[in-house]
């Protein structure tokens, strides 16, 4: 239980890689994949976790393994965090701008692609802000969130 089979340096050095990989992966696939996530995102998500389990870990099961690497999980969330709160660059990078859907009426069909954001799923955002059309709407930003930010001329 409490003898890890691999070097805890090893442990940590997995852990850093999978949480590197898991980034620069969600990040790929685009802000609505993190913002909105459907059933079929959530089991994604859920399989994914347990794919890369052995990557992490390299077999073992110890007590002392899970914790290693969980500690260095959440201490590559905190250093993360505080890159891209203390550097603008980091944050673009890491994060993502927000991007203009709609303005002054006038859709953008290149940033609704790019997102691969339907005009269906547009349109649920437009309609819970109040806005029946797109030419209701001043200004629909994708937020770096995946969540559509909507502003409706007065």
């Amino acid at each position: 239980m409490f003898n890890i089979a691999v070097p805890w340096w090893e442990l940590v050095i997995r852990s850093v890689v999978i949480y590197i990989f898991l980034i620069v992966l969600l990040r790929i696939t685009g802000k609505r994949q993190v913002g909105q996530l459907a059933p079929f995102d959530l089991v994604l998500l859920l399989v994914l976790s347990n794919a890369v389990q052995n990557s992490m870990n390299a077999g073992d099961n110890s007590l002392v393994g899970g914790m290693i690497a969980a500690t260095t999980l959440i201490a590559m969330n905190y250093v993360v965090a505080m890159l891209t709160f203390r550097s603008k660059k980091a944050e673009a990078l890491i994060e993502g701008r927000p991007q203009v859907l709609i303005h002054n009426g006038k859709l953008f069909e290149s940033v609704l692609t790019d997102a691969r954001l339907t005009h269906h799923e547009l349109n649920a955002a437009l309609r819970r802000a109040g806005c029946l059309s797109i030419e209701d709407v001043h200004c629909a930003m994708l937020e770096n969130n995946g969540a559509v930010s909507v502003i409706p001329k007065r």
